[in-house]
């Protein structure tokens, strides 16, 4: 056979992955092969394979005679809305795309190349774990991405896809990584698994209740998105990166907008309720004011009470940060401290600018939060305010009160811009209770302790529970309509847009994980 004829065989059986039996079986189980699901995420014909024709090199346990072409793994580059991306996409039908010490090489070696080129990197993930029969060479296999998994945070985003099984060692991976999509009802992440589980603790659980996509996108906050086929996480992906810069040494892309920049926004005239206690929908707030349909929600199920995305005005990529009035009134806990401090510190990291939409009423109280740590994890949150250097610009709806004001980007933990509704309420704490406190004995003493507790409850409210005392001080920048919201934010983030704000050198800092 001639050296034209070994090069189309070697192509076909590494084309083949596994055979056609076991291509068929990953189809009646709803998944799509290795190849399938990078076409779909690549542009159309941009991909480049790499190392189609490397074996592994094990001769334990028969496996010198079970060498397929690829190794379990199909690696190369791409583009996706015509920028380079880097991608591995673990084949099943490949010993079930057990990692080996050379299908961990042909990862290693297109992350390598994705920090070298500043591009980002992709895996897509159905792994039946680690390889048994290569021992602990499959384990250092592993280690190995995740050094550079850690070694390419904050250098070039990096998302994961869990696609199928991940379970043990391999899910630390994704774990490292910015974003973790997972598709409903043939993927799963844990540790240990529903047998050992049952062994251990007495649990009955199954797969999908123990690690699917639906529990780490609720529950855990493991998947930042939960996606109802795998076709919806491919597009998913698609669509992030369109909002995102190639490294951090970029700025995430321009997109040409035909929602009018000087839009006012009338609606937002009255969507705040008179009355302090009743809620509206911040994601309303948030649509009106962003390009018409940008709004792109990251971690839409998990601690609702804040809510985290992506979204454009006039064009450019903006980090959203907010909270929600309709969940646990806006407060602020343990998840939603997490889940904020983490998107923060990826927009800081890849020059996104943040901007911050708040009503919180302060943090959750309770033992429960209290012994879990809720001074630890609101922490987070605060020390990713404070250590991000892009724009931020801050605009106040309704509820600012005590620690979780200057958490949530105020002035004085360098906030750029800081507006506020002429709803504003910044405070140590609600007017109700903070008379409760400064008037307690005036109130008890009081010929009508109800009548004399509300007549004290409205002058605080109409002395303090407003906007004006902090822009007095310089804390808020301006009180604006808010229906002229957008105009504000795109005039102060192109502003900003020449910003330069540095921190003081260290190797890194130690925030309170």
């Amino acid at each position: 056979m001639n050296t034209k004829d070994l090069l189309a065989q070697f192509r076909g059986e590494a084309l083949l992955g596994g055979g056609q039996k076991r291509i068929d079986e990953q189809h009646k189980k709803g998944k799509l092969t290795a190849r399938e699901r990078i076409a779909l995420l690549l542009d159309k014909n941009s991909f480049e394979e790499f190392d189609m024709f490397v074996r592994h090199r094990s001769k334990d346990f028969g496996l010198e005679k079970q060498r397929p072409l690829g190794d379990g793994v199909v690696t190369g580059c791409g583009r996706i809305h015509g920028r380079f991306v880097y991608v591995f996409s673990q084949d099943f039908t490949v010993f079930g795309g057990s990692l080996s010490e050379a299908h961990a090489e042909k990862i290693i070696k297109v992350m390598e190349m994705a920090m070298r080129n500043g591009a980002p990197i992709i895996g897509l993930n159905d792994s039946g774990g680690a390889r048994i029969q290569e021992g602990v060479v499959s384990l250092g296999g592993y280690a190995d991405i995740f050094l550079l998994n850690t070694l390419a945070s904050g250098v070039v985003p990096q998302i994961s896809a869990v696609l199928g099984p991940c379970a043990g060692g391999a899910v630390y991976s994704p774990a490292i990584t910015d974003f973790v999509f997972m598709a409903q009802g043939t993927s799963y992440m844990f540790v240990t698994g529903p047998n050992v589980t049952k062994t251990v603790t007495h649990e009955d659980v199954t797969s999908e209740e123990l690690g699917g996509a639906d529990t780490h996108a609720s529950k855990s906050g493991v998947a930042h998105f939960a996606m109802p086929n795998e076709l919806e996480c491919l597009n998913g992906i698609r669509k992030l990166l369109s909002y995102v810069p190639q490294n951090n040494k970029e700025k995430a892309p321009i997109i040409a907008s035909n929602d009018d920049p000087a839009r006012m926004c009338p609606l937002l005239n009255n969507i705040v309720p008179a009355q302090s206690n009743q809620s509206y929908d911040m994601k309303t707030v948030i649509e009106e004011i962003v390009d018409k349909g940008s709004f792109f929600e990251v971690h839409e199920q998990f601690a609702t009470n804040i809510i985290v995305g992506f979204a454009r005005l006039d064009g450019e990529s903006i980090g959203i940060v907010a909270n929600q009035p309709l969940s646990m009134a806006g407060v602020l806990d343990i998840d939603s401290a997490t889940k904020g401090g983490r998107f923060v510190r990826f927009c800081d990291a890849f020059n996104i600018p943040l901007v911050v939409f708040e009503d919180v009423p302060g943090f959750l109280p309770g033992t429960d939060q209290e012994w879990r740590g809720i001074i630890r994890h609101g922490a987070k949150l605060l020390y990713a305010f404070a250590e991000a250097t892009v724009p931020k610009v801050t605009i106040i709806t309704r509820k600012a009160y005590g620690g979780a004001y200057d958490v949530m980007n105020s002035k004085h933990i360098r906030g750029d811009i800081n507006y506020a509704w002429p709803s504003a309420e910044i405070a140590v704490m609600g007017p109700k209770g903070a008379v409760e406190i400064i008037f307690k004995k005036e109130i008890a003493e009081a010929s009508d302790p109800a009548m004399r507790e509300e007549e004290l409850t409205n002058d605080y409210r109409e002395r303090f529970a407003n906007p004006f005392i902090a822009a007095e001080r310089g804390y808020v920048d301006d009180v604006i309509e808010p229906s002229e919201t957008r105009i504000r934010l795109i005039r102060a983030l192109k502003m900003l847009a020449t910003k330069q704000d540095t921190n003081p050198w260290k190797k890194h800092g130690n925030i309170p994980l």
